[in-house]
């Protein structure tokens, strides 16, 4: 296979995963939508009915959710972020960058091509 002369060589954390959670489907998906098509991720993946278990307003909670897993550049995960922050329905979401140290370089010089 021949390398795309305009690829951009992936180095250590130029490809970042976002991991958020969210109240439900519909408010996964909403943001989803905003966001990829704001160019601030490459690709959104939403699942579905997540048990949460976590500490909030002193007691012991547990809630069905949706997981979101963004795919995006380093350079835009502050701005994603406050973008998240801003469409998201909790008081504190969880908006949690994961560096990709490695994987299929075409598709992560995919995310860095769709993002900007």
């Amino acid at each position: 296979m021949a390398q795309n002369p305009e690829a951009v060589k992936i180095t250590e954390d130029v490809a970042q995963m976002i991991y958020v959670t969210a109240p439900n489907q519909d408010e996964a998906r909403a943001i989803a939508k905003a966001v990829v098509g704001e160019r601030l991720a490459a690709c959104a993946n939403v699942l579905e009915g997540v048990s949460s278990i976590y500490w909030w307003d002193g007691a012991l909670q547990e809630d069905r959710e949706s997981v979101l897993i963004f795919k995006t550049r380093r350079e835009l995960v502050a701005k994603l972020t406050a973008r998240i922050k801003a469409l998201h329905s909790y008081d504190c979401p969880c908006v949690v960058a994961l560096k990709i140290d490695d994987g299929n370089t075409d598709y992560l010089n995919w995310i860095v091509s769709q993002t900007t």
